[in-house]
């Protein structure tokens, strides 16, 4: 047998490929994997056919096409009063994760430290830890996961190489505010500390609040990244599109490794997307499309015997169910996807030392009607 040293020996296959193989098995609903059950916008479907029967099937240019990095820009800028410049500040990915990627390959060493905040997206940890980085993980209480800045400032060293936040937050929905902002302006005032904000999700935000975008804080923006999914914005998680913002000269540290790892997007999508951002409507309409899903799940399963604090953001819901059984959140979930043909993410898979609240994740990026079968379940129980 081939003697093999793995860079990731502690790494194995995701929790969202485990349950939704498992919802497949067992023809469970599968509110598990952050993925809708409806289809994106026919216009914006057909602004892609267009863009690849009219030629654009090519290499896009490096760091994405000028047209949309434009529009994005703009977009930016006039949401956040930000000042990105589209020539040096921006580079369309694949994928937020592709964003991710690349910025810790870009910035962590040897011996670096990156704190990040647990439960976390699955993908911070292995990254950091394959560019020989040392994670640093700050446990985040529930029921509410706040942060507490004054843990930060005494994990904070002269190893610290970056901060990962991420808001909206997946998995537990929370949002960071306005003085979480500040406070975290405040630690990282005269730092070389590189900002990694996780911000997918900016456009999934409930009841009215705004998102507190890295952008809006020239104290923050000054060494920061910004990622961002439009697959998560336009219900296309398939399609691997997203962008990245950072101010000049960290941007072109990013570009020295994303032209070798995947060069460039998709270029029919880039066309598409640059056409479709022109009309704000297209995403400034998510907070009402997903609070309506949100508020209907919430609705359909009250009487059940979970409890909850609505989500701030995101499409997620975690549901606590310690009012049901003692049982493990993973041996739970599993549970509740071979006999009630329902399928969740058990949350202490992200957490510190597999730490168990007795807390499942639910996705609600379904149609009305997957909701209500789901809800069913959930009541039964």
């Amino acid at each position: 047998m081939r003697n093999i040293h793995s860079k990731l020996p502690n790494v194995s296959t995701t929790i969202f490929t485990v349950m939704s193989k498992l919802a497949s098995e067992h023809q469970a609903i599968n509110l598990s994997q952050g993925f809708p059950n409806f289809g994106g916008d026919q216009h914006l479907i057909n602004l892609v056919s267009n863009a690849m029967n009219n030629g654009y099937n090519q290499y896009a240019p490096m760091p994405g096409l000028l047209s949309l990095r434009e529009v994005i820009v703009e977009k930016t800028n006039t949401l956040y009063k930000s000042n990105y410049h589209p020539e040096s500040d921006i580079t369309i990915t694949s994928g937020a994760t592709q964003a991710i990627f690349t910025i810790i390959s870009a910035f962590v060493n040897t011996g670096d430290e990156v704190i990040i905040f647990k439960p976390a997206y699955d993908s911070y940890e292995p990254s950091i830890e394959l560019f020989g980085g040392t994670v640093i993980p700050i446990q985040l209480l529930a029921p509410d996961y706040s942060i507490d800045w004054k843990e930060v400032a005494r994990k904070i060293t002269s190893k610290t190489k970056m901060i990962i936040i991420n808001t909206p937050h997946n998995p537990t929905g929370t949002i960071l505010s306005k003085q979480d902002m500040f406070q975290l302006e405040i630690l990282l005032k005269d730092t070389d500390i590189i900002l990694l904000s996780d911000e997918v999700y900016e456009h999934i935000i409930f009841n009215g609040q705004e998102h507190q975008s890295i952008a809006r804080f020239p104290g923050l923006a000054e060494r920061a990244f910004i990622t961002a999914s439009f697959g998560k914005t336009f219900h296309t998680t398939g399609w691997k599109m997203g962008y990245c913002l950072a101010p000049k000269d960290l941007m072109a540290e990013f570009r020295k490794v994303h032209q070798f790892n995947v060069f460039c997007s998709n270029h029919p999508m880039q066309q598409a997307l640059a056409e479709y951002l022109k009309t704000p409507e297209h995403y400034l309409s998510l907070p009402d499309f997903y609070q309506e899903k949100r508020d209907l799940f919430l609705s359909l399963i009250k009487d059940s015997r979970f409890s909850y604090i609505p989500a701030a953001g995101t499409y997620f819901q975690l549901l606590e169910y310690a009012a049901i059984t003692d049982e493990g959140d993973v041996a739970f979930a599993e549970r509740l996807t071979k006999e009630h043909k329902i399928a969740s993410i058990p949350v202490s898979v992200f957490n510190m030392n597999q730490q168990d609240d007795k807390v499942l994740r639910f996705c609600f990026a379904k149609t009305e009607d997957t909701l209500k079968r789901a809800a069913e379940i959930l009541c039964s129980i």
